[in-house]
């Protein structure tokens, strides 16, 4: 029992590797972000400054305030919205990043149901 239970925990220590965070890295930027969405592509650029992320996404642009929470987490927030749902500030963490892409999660503020994405820094 006693070696089944190493075993065990050096399989689990083995498995558990921390995954890169350099979330620095994509800040700013010029990015692209592709989703599927009833099982067509759909594929928005973005910018970002340290306060501003403009978006195309089916060639009309939307600006949005961005607020950093921490190194990681940040809070968007359209400018000008034109219904009430565009309203809704929306939670962007990014969970962990490989070279030129970011995985991220996010939510509008207050829900707990979460998605998540990729993106791909273009420059």
């Amino acid at each position: 029992m006693k070696k089944l239970t190493l075993l065990l925990l050096t399989i689990l220590l083995v498995s558990c590797s921390d995954r890169e965070r350099n979330c620095n890295d994509f800040k700013t930027g010029k990015f692209e972000f592709t989703q599927t969405i009833d099982g067509k592509k759909h594929t928005s650029t973005f910018t970002r400054t340290e306060k501003l992320q403009i978006e195309t996404y089916n060639g009309k642009t939307d600006t949005a305030s961005v607020r950093w929470v921490n190194d990681c987490e940040f809070i968007l927030q359209k400018l000008h919205p034109k219904n009430m749902a565009e309203e809704k500030a929306i939670s962007m963490k990014i969970l962990f990043t490989e070279k030129n892409t970011y995985t991220f999660e996010y939510s509008f503020v207050g829900s707990n149901k979460k998605e998540r994405g990729l993106v791909t820094k273009l420059d």
